[in-house]
């Protein structure tokens, strides 16, 4: 549930139910900056937007569901750039609705340690073929928020709470096993979990060994795989990457319209390799990265690659191979 609060010039107090989508059209065609909304009988609402007039069939504010009930004293203040962050790092990974596991359609939400032995926030999610991880140092303060084992965040709540932050520079968040709570200045929502429990993502994590180390600059290598991704086939994008000394070779085939090449200059520590993966699945973490280089691990040419970067502390991601 959302509840939100705006300025208004109110004169008579009171309260009724109205359809929201036909309501949001009225508002974002009326070219006014304000509207007025008069209650007549039955549940009708009297509507003057701009030129226009609106006669708008609504419901008793009594039909309508209780808002949930949550623990004011169990939210604790974040930067809204941490939890940002944490989301445009891992929600481009989430699973489409259609995939079979349902756990993967929403993000994991986790509280724990990082390396160094200091608490962290950390967001993961994978459909199945890529893992996205992003996990943020706590500060003194935002270090007391309780994260429940498993907090699943469905892939629709978690872009709500990413645009609650906009325009914010902190806000309050704390959860419980059902639900996951947000409160800014004039909104509050309140976004259900998921049940389930998400996949134990470790393992795939210490699999990679990182003897095959691929340093390159991601813009130079973003714009190459896109250039050699107009001639992938729409279903899979499947490219191949030919790994040499100091050069990689990146090429596509599609059956109707031919063959693209490209070569990009690399540091490159290992021995050749032919590797083959979805090329959409790269370009999408390289356009949610800063870092100007990146390395690249594999450890041959049948297992997943890690990406990874120095100004993007606590992000990793992996994508699966394919064979091509």
């Amino acid at each position: 549930g959302i509840k939100k609060s705006v300025a208004a010039e109110i004169i008579n107090q009171g309260s009724m139910t109205l359809p929201s989508k036909i309501l949001y059209e009225i508002v974002k065609e009326s070219g006014s900056d304000s509207i007025k909304i008069e209650e007549k009988d039955k549940n009708w609402a009297k509507i003057k937007a701009g030129t226009s007039m609106y006669n708008l069939a609504g419901t008793a504010s009594e039909e309508y569901p209780d808002f949930p009930e949550y623990n004011e004293t169990k939210l604790i203040s974040l930067p809204c750039d941490l939890v940002k962050e944490l989301i445009d790092k891992t929600v481009f990974s989430v699973a489409q609705e259609r995939e079979s596991n349902y756990t993967l359609t929403g993000i994991l939400f986790e509280k724990g340690k990082n390396k160094e032995g200091k608490s962290i926030l950390r967001m993961v999610s994978s459909d199945g073929h890529r893992l996205s991880i992003m996990e943020k140092e706590l500060d003194k303060e935002s270090d007391k928020i309780i994260i429940e084992k498993n907090t699943l965040i469905p892939r629709k709540g978690v872009s709500e709470i990413k645009k609650a932050c906009e325009g914010q520079k902190k806000f309050s968040i704390g959860s419980d096993k059902k639900q996951i709570v947000v409160k800014t200045k004039n909104a509050l929502m309140i976004v259900r979990l998921m049940n389930g429990e998400f996949p134990d993502y470790g393992s795939i994590v210490n699999v990679i060994e990182k003897k095959n180390v691929i340093e390159i600059e991601r813009l130079g290598f973003l714009e190459s795989l896109k250039r050699t991704n107009l001639f992938t086939e729409d279903t899979f994008n499947a490219i191949q990457l030919s790994v040499d000394e100091n050069k990689l070779v990146l090429s596509s085939q599609n059956m109707d319209y031919g063959n693209a090449k490209d070569e990009m200059e690399i540091n490159y520590t290992g021995e050749p390799l032919e590797l083959g993966f979805n090329c959409r699945y790269f370009i999408d973490t390289l356009q949610v990265m800063r870092s100007d280089m990146i390395r690249a691990y594999v450890n041959s040419d049948q297992s997943p690659c890690l990406l990874e970067g120095d100004a993007d502390q606590g992000f990793i991601s992996i994508i699966m191979p394919m064979k091509i």
